[in-house]
């Protein structure tokens, strides 16, 4: 296997820069540019060029096969953080006979070797991409393997259970000691729950790492772009008395009680001969069907909120400044009144939903989770046919087992590692 290098600390000026190597040529590479080192090894370094000259000092760390990130040698060279300092030491590396990693590389191998499952590599990637509380809370439960434990404990509860039926095959001119149907009913229903359960929370696990959106909706002039603003605290939207100043959906991403949120504001409904400020409308109804939660800013309309399944609805009295006293339930985007109360709403609503909403993340997990509890709603009901050929039932129990090994990159995951590794940058 080759030996590969990458810079893997962000470009620019620091006061360190990491540069990796990893590979069967690690260490004799390092040694030739001054870097001598022991298989597990850690110390201070000059760092030379070909005719013996210095490029720079450096701190030097060496990681032996099945102890490194990789499960391979690894040395981890910490240099002054200059480009010209790092610059000299990639090209030095690559003068070596070395290669450059590629995009995801040193991940790539760490799965290969059996350092990472599937899942974790998916973890890791979320967790680089982390920009809230809630998205790093997420991805270190996933990159710690979570969801490998569990489709680990279903696995075990599934090989038994195929186990008991194929008993059935071999002795199928014998008398079975036991009925095993019970116990086979028993182990899938509770790995079938599970499932469905995990399957189920994908949706909302998915928001965490893209982000909810909630959609101000409201006629013009309800005092929506001016909402947006005090929450983005920047002009981010035109404000004015004029109905229709707000033509397309204005976004403004933020971070609330440590959840990724999009606030959306969207143009004033109302009927227009405009063709643009049409287009405006129609756009803003779409992206408020879909968002998590629709804030409606009315004038005359008692605050409440309701609950459906397209999201949280809530309804507000808008500029309560203009009221004298205050609206007690209104909101104000001028004065900020009532804002806490309204994002306190807002930050309620999806930790109530983040609740017990499992640890699978992406629309790849969930597919194979249902794929998975289909397989044993068959098998569940073919254990009610007389008769039904016990072969038939263990090949749906392995189509159940393959479809929750795949969620760890046990089985026919090839098509989706191209993707996934591409996401990460050069040094990871």
């Amino acid at each position: 296997m080759d030996t590969i290098f990458a810079h893997a600390t962000a470009a620019g000026k620091a006061g360190v820069s990491i540069i990796r190597v990893s590979g069967p040529d690690a260490l004799k590479s390092c040694e030739s540019m001054g870097a001598v080192l022991g298989e597990h090894d850690r110390r201070l370094v000059n760092l030379i060029t070909t005719d013996g000259s210095l490029i720079d000092q450096a701190f030097s760390i060496s990681f032996g096969p099945r102890r490194s990130f990789t499960g391979e040698q690894v040395v981890e060279l910490q240099t002054h953080g200059s480009p010209a300092v790092v610059s000299a030491v990639l090209n030095r590396l690559g003068a070596l006979g070395l290669r450059p990693a590629e995009p995801g590389e040193f991940t790539r191998r760490a799965m290969d070797n059996g350092v990472l499952d599937l899942a974790q590599v998916e973890g890791l990637a979320d967790l680089i991409d982390a920009e809230t509380e809630s998205q790093r809370r997420q991805a270190v439960r996933v990159f710690q393997g979570a969801l490998g434990d569990l489709a680990s404990g279903w696995r075990t509860s599934l090989v038994r259970a195929a186990a008991l039926l194929e008993a059935t095959i071999d002795f199928v001119d014998e008398d079975v000691p036991v009925d095993v149907y019970p116990e086979v009913r028993t182990l899938i229903h509770v790995v079938s729950k599970e499932v469905r359960h995990e399957a189920a929370g994908v949706k909302v696990r998915e928001r965490v790492r893209d982000g909810f959106e909630v959609a101000l909706v409201g006629p013009p002039n309800s005092g929506k772009s001016t909402l947006l603003n005090r929450l983005a605290g920047r002009e981010a939207a035109i404000t004015s008395d004029i109905a229709g100043t707000t033509r397309d959906v204005i976004e403004v991403r933020m971070d609330l009680d440590g959840l990724p949120v999009t606030i959306l504001d969207t143009a004033g409904l109302r009927e227009s001969d405009d063709v643009l400020e049409g287009i405006g409308i129609a756009r803003g109804k779409d992206r408020a069907a879909a968002a998590d939660i629709r804030v409606h800013l009315m004038d005359n309309l008692s605050s409440d909120s309701v609950q459906s399944d397209f999201g949280l609805d809530i309804y507000t009295k808008s500029k309560a400044d203009l009221v004298i006293p205050p609206a007690r339930d209104g909101v104000s985007g001028e004065t900020g009144y009532g804002m806490d109360r309204l994002l306190g709403q807002i930050s309620s609503h999806l930790r109530e939903q983040l609740a017990g909403a499992g640890v699978a993340t992406r629309m790849r997990h969930q597919r194979a989770l249902e794929t998975a509890a289909d397989a044993l709603d068959t098998v569940t009901l073919g254990l009610t046919v007389v008769d039904m050929p016990v072969d038939l039932l263990s090949e749906d129990l392995r189509i159940a087992i393959r479809s929750l090994d795949s969620l760890i990159g046990r089985v026919d995951v090839e098509n989706v590692l191209g993707e996934i590794f591409s996401s990460f940058c050069i040094g990871k």
